[in-house]
């Protein structure tokens, strides 16, 4: 017949060949030599953790070396109580590891710090009681339960310890997303909130006010529920305009902040707003919903390498590349957006001036709109519109030809050039969206 010491996995459920509660196979009468030991290894396990374990090493803070004692007492208590009674409750222990844990991530410690203190703690206890128990004469097989018992119990302890950590580390990103959250309806305010407002708030969210910034609208996406892109990086405060993602980034003119932008929002579809002093966001997220109206219902792609500049160039859309996402920009969209303000003149007026582009049909008439434009930006040289275009010159010296035909009026003449290319972005934009 064996004993609870030649077999220690009689007692308690096994996993992976390791007892999950070893301290049940422990005789309950060992207890009796264990307990009045307990007083003397409180101050060596307390002493060995601050000294091994130097973030924990406050001289002169008695109230602190106090919760430590108090924590290491519980623990050695419970862990015998345990052995004369494998059905005590843990709530009481839990409580006070789950305090522990939680009261190191509100002083900002590493979880990390806390661990090594508690494997300190473990290997001190042990250590006395293997001393202890050797010499009493206890048997082999008894020791090497004792240690498998010690080893289970410390992992016990921390993961209390490790759930009150989570606990407090949820807790204050919640609180921190909320104030957040409520810094960025201040800044978006309609009147401008105070400043001292914005900034206290600033000062609670965490979030420093920066000299300059820009707001950033999100167009949504079927299927995300109406919040907005994961992992964004913690400098953007995030909330919704109108049930639209918007963002705010700080400092948007630094250089590649935009192409970085771009890169995190892979896949989505987005307006930028020009970049403003902290107190003047509210005008930044004006221009970027209307800039939202120039950014096609899909991103769309440039040629490689040119991070999509080609089509933004030739659509007057925006910014995209093959991974990111597409952003338009409102301060590269000038003609476009202040056209967009007196929409119904403009229209009236394109109605007039482009009407033979209208003429030559819908394919024909955007591909002469679009040599014009460039003729128009390079200052009618053939070769360079030629590049933009991805043509032969004189291909576009043909359809400059063309053009000079089709207009009652001269289309070189400096006099109209401004008016014409504001007509002709517009206009082509309306024709490649159709």
């Amino acid at each position: 017949m064996t004993t609870a010491y030649e077999d220690a996995h009689t007692g308690s459920p096994v996993l992976d060949g390791l007892t999950e509660e070893p301290w049940r196979d422990v005789p309950a009468e060992e207890a009796r030599w264990m307990r009045p030991r307990l007083p003397d290894l409180l101050g060596p396990m307390v002493q060995g953790v601050l000294r091994h374990v130097p973030e924990y090493d406050r001289p002169g803070d008695a109230a602190y070396v106090r919760v430590a004692e108090a924590a290491v007492a519980h623990a050695m208590e419970h862990f015998v109580q345990m052995i004369a009674d494998p059905d005590t409750s843990w709530k009481e222990v839990y409580q006070v590891f789950f305090d522990v844990g939680y009261g190191e991530a509100v002083e900002g410690r590493s979880l990390e710090h806390l661990q090594n203190a508690m494997r300190v703690a473990s290997r001190l206890a042990w250590r006395h009681l293997a001393v202890e128990a050797e010499r009493l004469g206890r048997p082999r097989a008894l020791v090497s339960l004792l240690a498998e018992a010690n080893f289970a119990y410390l992992d016990a302890l921390a993961s209390a310890a490790a759930h009150g950590y989570a606990r407090a580390r949820e807790k204050a990103a919640g609180e921190r997303e909320q104030r957040r959250g409520r810094l960025l309806a201040l800044l978006l305010s309609d009147p401008a909130a105070p400043p001292e407002v914005v900034g206290e708030q600033s000062a609670r969210a965490g979030w420093p006010l920066p000299r300059r910034l820009a707001v950033i609208v999100l167009r949504p996406r079927p299927g995300s529920g109406g919040e907005g892109p994961a992992g964004l990086p913690p400098s953007l405060l995030t909330g919704l305009d109108h049930g639209r993602p918007c963002l705010v980034m700080p400092d948007p003119d630094g250089p590649g902040r935009m192409d970085e932008l771009t890169a995190t929002l892979a896949g989505w579809t987005g307006a930028v707003g020009p970049s403003v002093p902290a107190d003047q966001a509210r005008t930044s997220l004006q221009w970027a919903r209307r800039a939202l109206d120039l950014a096609p219902a899909a991103p769309r792609r440039g040629r490689a390498g040119d991070g999509g500049a080609a089509t933004g160039r030739a659509n007057g859309t925006g910014r995209g590349s093959r991974r990111g996402g597409l952003l338009v920009r409102a301060d590269e969209h000038l003609p476009e957006l202040l056209l967009q303000e007196g929409g119904s003149l403009a229209a009236l007026v394109a109605a007039r001036r482009l009407a033979p582009l209208e003429a030559a049909g819908p394919r024909q008439g955007v591909r002469l709109a679009e040599t014009l434009l460039e003729c128009m930006k390079h200052g009618f040289n053939a070769t360079g519109a030629a590049e933009v275009l991805c043509v032969h010159p004189q291909t576009v010296r043909y359809r400059l030809a063309q053009l000079h035909e089709m207009f009652d009026f001269d289309i070189e003449d400096p006099g109209l050039r401004l008016e014409m290319m504001l007509l002709l972005s517009t206009w082509i934009r309306a024709r490649s969206s159709s």
